[in-house]
């Protein structure tokens, strides 16, 4: 993921923030009202900009699943030569057990060339996905430290301005009071 594309998916964050922020409200619930097919297109742009490296762990596990089922084919196709071998070798017992250990030998390095590439995809994926958990992680102590500060401005606005409409009023009184 390049810095642009970090860039774009924190512009579109904040963007959604805006349209949270800035929807209609619910009288008292406190709830407010979205445009659902606005916010899902914002979504849906967030995704695309999402990391190559997700596409890139599917096609490992894909060429995984690819490699493995070349590794069977050829032992399949090992397995049958080495019968068909026996069958005509059967005099001779000794080609018959090197061709088996041979056939073996090619299954077992299949199988640990299956089983490494196996973990090497799993590994990939991981650190892929602990790599975006860090990000979205990141991202949203940011947004909510945003949110935090926004809502102690507000709160702290608002105080003011109650203890000065309260101070009106208190002055007012006064004055009412006064003028007896």
């Amino acid at each position: 993921m390049n810095k642009s594309d970090r860039m774009d998916i924190v512009e579109l964050l904040e963007y959604l923030q805006d349209l949270i922020e800035n929807s209609s409200k619910v009288p008292i619930t406190g709830k407010v009202i979205l445009d659902k097919k606005e916010i899902l297109e914002v979504i849906e742009q967030i995704i695309n900009y999402l990391p190559d490296e997700f596409k890139k762990a599917q096609w490992v596990m894909g060429e995984k699943d690819r490699i493995l089922s070349e590794a069977k084919k050829e032992h399949e196709t090992i397995k049958a030569e080495t019968l068909s071998l026996m069958k005509k070798q059967v005099e001779n017992h000794d080609i018959v057990k090197e061709a088996q250990l041979k056939a073996q030998d090619i299954i077992t390095q299949a199988q640990r060339e299956a089983k490494e590439m196996r973990l090497g995809a799993r590994d990939y994926a991981d650190e892929v996905l602990s790599q975006l958990e860090n990000e979205i992680n990141q991202t949203t102590g940011a947004i909510l430290n945003k949110i935090k500060i926004d809502v102690e401005g507000f709160a702290t606005q608002f105080s003011d301005d109650m203890s000065k409409t309260s101070g009106s009023i208190r002055k007012n009184i006064k004055e009412l009071r006064d003028m007896k």
